[in-house]
């Protein structure tokens, strides 16, 4: 199963350009395959501005965000991979969201066959003859309309 950060981080970013916003990324920088300038980081993280105004030829894919700025007027090209992503958030109010960490998720090809030996042993549904009579009485008089039972529910294992 793909991770949902990337998606999520994509979505956040089209939602906050919408509503006029600026976006900013905190990022870890301390993370494999982080390419910022190490001057700006402090205790590990950086604050990326990811407004229109403020970067090119920005790329958001599954894997990572990269986009080129410019830092003390000197073109960069920046790599954030999706794992070192901790939030995005809007400067003018704050509104985001914080990622936490994410586990690890199995395979598919593992994930299924769990998944067909709990479907053979789980619980099975099976119909209930709704023309039984719970009271016991299963006469009728004539001219009368026979008793309806209540409906129930029966676990069958």
């Amino acid at each position: 199963m793909h991770s949902s950060r990337p998606y999520i981080a994509r979505a956040l970013y089209q939602w906050l350009l919408d509503n006029d916003l600026t976006p900013h990324v905190v990022v870890d920088a301390e993370k494999e395959g982080v390419e910022v300038p190490r001057d700006a980081v402090q205790n590990g993280q950086i604050v990326l501005n990811l407004g229109v105004s403020a970067i090119r030829d920005l790329s958001m894919e599954n894997d990572a965000i990269a986009f080129s700025a410019r830092f003390d007027g000197k073109p960069t090209q920046l790599m954030v991979p999706m794992e070192a992503l901790i939030a995005i958030y809007a400067r003018e109010n704050g509104v985001g969201m914080v990622f936490g960490h994410e586990p690890e998720m199995p395979e598919e090809e593992e994930s299924e066959a769990p998944q067909a030996e709990q479907d053979e042993t789980g619980p099975a549904l099976a119909s209930v003859d709704d023309t039984a009579d719970t009271d016991g009485d299963s006469h009728t008089d004539e001219g009368q309309a026979p008793k309806k039972a209540r409906p129930s529910l029966r676990v069958v294992k």
